[in-house]
């Protein structure tokens, strides 16, 4: 890969198309995280169903960290399926189609 001038947000295929990983796929019919580890040490995410979308770019300490506090469960939370009679300050999802 050319020198590019990597940026949080930056269109993921100007990142090439080697050396992606799905480190996190499982049975979801092939949505996943998708990561690569650039040449600086930084890591870039992508959403794999969008693979020309944003990357997110994370220094490898942030990595490390978030790493690090998924083993200890601080991230538990998102594993929790939301309570369909709850509504966000968004409204229910069929009022948010019909807005």
């Amino acid at each position: 890969m050319d020198q590019v001038h990597v940026y949080n947000g930056m269109p993921a295929k100007h990142l090439g198309t080697e050396g992606w990983a799905k480190p996190w796929s499982g049975p979801n019919g092939g949505a996943c995280v998708e990561a690569l580890r650039l040449h600086d040490g930084r890591v870039a995410l992508r959403q794999s169903t969008d693979p020309d979308g944003p990357a997110l770019i994370y220094t490898h300490h942030e990595i490390e960290r978030f790493i690090q506090g998924a083993k200890a469960g601080a991230a538990d939370f998102l594993l929790k399926r939301p309570d369909p009679n709850l509504t966000s300050s968004a409204g229910t999802a069929p009022e948010r189609r019909a807005a």
